[in-house]
């Protein structure tokens, strides 16, 4: 049971008298503090769904004591923690500033959309360290929590919920001197009673990108779910759910991100129950047609999960069923044969518990990395499958 003190009051979190105030918090945009540990850790109140929540802020999971709700693993087992000091400064507040590697102007004659060859990926050596496209995906998802989960969310979490998820994150990061919330398009789940409501807020929201003339124009990101790929007279079409109309993508460009994608791609046709989540920068011509300029993608379960293979999928199978809280490991800039943690659970006594996947295919220098890994914090508990060995060994 979490306590805060917001302003001179202190309140549990189950205290009718906490849900009664929090509107009022929020508009007078009071900071909560978490006293689980001390000194307490800041948090923010949310609004999702019609409903006030409390959040933590960015990459404050560590600062709450292991048997809070708020507690999150160490950044550092996952590709989260080279990122950090570098392409993710924290301020006092609990503000995250973002590096980007990636342009949101668009100069003269478009060029062809960029996917990167996996080798061109930043890797932990390189400087300076800046969000690649694929790693803001992934930032955006962990500080959105939505890589947690447990049974008793089953069936509660949709598209409408992790666009709100997306949104409030988001409104806690800052790029290039401006809010991140400011350059973000999430569609709307679509109400055919909300069906004006909804095309007006899209279309404000799309008027800057719009293309009124020559010279540099902004460009948004995007992320969206993708309902199929489909062929144009020139190039492809990249039509998304809940948006009237797709984005354009390049021939050459749409094979170079099959390519790149090739295995994310594979795994979501493979179900109906899961999703493929795009991000890309874009942009409106003078014409009204919406045209990548950058793009990424990753594939979730049907919980909105992310996971890289076929052994993470049946991991995250069996801990779907537990009550007790999981936290999916990502990537962000890292290359696939760096470790990371696959999964955590952070309220599993009498220590947290680090799950890491070794591929098959893993070497001398894998297994050392993930030694040293495991070694650099000798306050979780390492569980590891290793594939070559045969089946999931028990889980903890």
């Amino acid at each position: 049971m979490r306590i805060f003190t917001i302003g001179d009051r202190v309140i549990e979190e189950s205290s009718p008298e906490l849900r009664a105030f929090l509107p009022q918090a929020y508009d007078q945009r009071l900071r909560p503090m978490c006293i689980c540990k001390e000194p307490p850790a800041p948090m923010y109140i949310a609004q999702v769904e019609g409903q006030y929540l409390i959040k933590r802020m960015p990459l404050s999971g560590r600062d709450h004591d292991p048997a809070c709700p708020s507690y999150a693993p160490p950044y550092e087992l996952s590709g989260l923690g080279p990122l950090i000091g570098n392409a993710i400064q924290i301020d006092a507040n609990g503000k995250a500033d973002l590096k980007l590697d990636f342009s949101l102007t668009k100069r003269g004659p478009r060029a062809a959309p960029r996917a990167p060859a996996e080798s061109s990926e930043p890797s932990i050596l390189s400087e300076p360290r800046k969000l690649s496209l694929r790693a803001m995906l992934h930032y955006l998802w962990e500080a959105g929590e939505l890589t947690e989960w447990r049974a008793t969310w089953a069936g509660r979490r949709g598209w409408g919920r992790v666009r709100t998820s997306l949104l409030n994150a988001a409104a806690q990061m800052t790029a290039r001197g401006a809010s991140l919330g400011e350059m973000l398009f999430v569609p709307e789940v679509f109400h055919s009673e909300d069906k004006d409501g909804i095309a007006a807020r899209r279309a404000a929201t799309l008027k800057g990108v719009q293309a009124t003339g020559s010279g540099p124009r902004k460009l948004l990101m995007i992320v969206a779910e993708v309902k199929e790929f489909s062929a144009a007279r020139k190039g492809q079409k990249i039509v998304l759910r809940h948006m009237p109309f797709p984005l354009m993508i390049e021939e050459g460009a749409c094979r170079r991100l099959a390519t790149r994608y090739e295995t994310v791609l594979e795994l979501w046709r493979s179900s109906e129950a899961f999703h493929l989540i795009i991000i890309a920068t874009f942009g409106i011509s003078a014409a009204g047609i919406a045209a990548v300029e950058e793009v990424a993608l990753m594939v979730v379960n049907e919980n909105w999960l992310p996971f890289e293979d076929i052994h993470e999928l049946r991991l995250l199978e069996k801990l779907s069923h537990l009550k007790r809280k999981s936290v999916k490991g990502l990537r962000f800039n890292l290359p696939r044969d760096a470790p990371i943690v696959s999964v955590t659970l952070p309220e599993q006594n009498p220590a947290p518990v680090a799950m890491f996947i070794m591929p098959a295919t893993a070497g001398e220098d894998y297994e050392q990395a993930l030694s040293d890994m495991i070694e650099a914090r000798p306050e979780i508990t390492p569980w590891v499958w290793r594939v070559a060995e045969g089946e999931i060994p028990r889980l903890p």
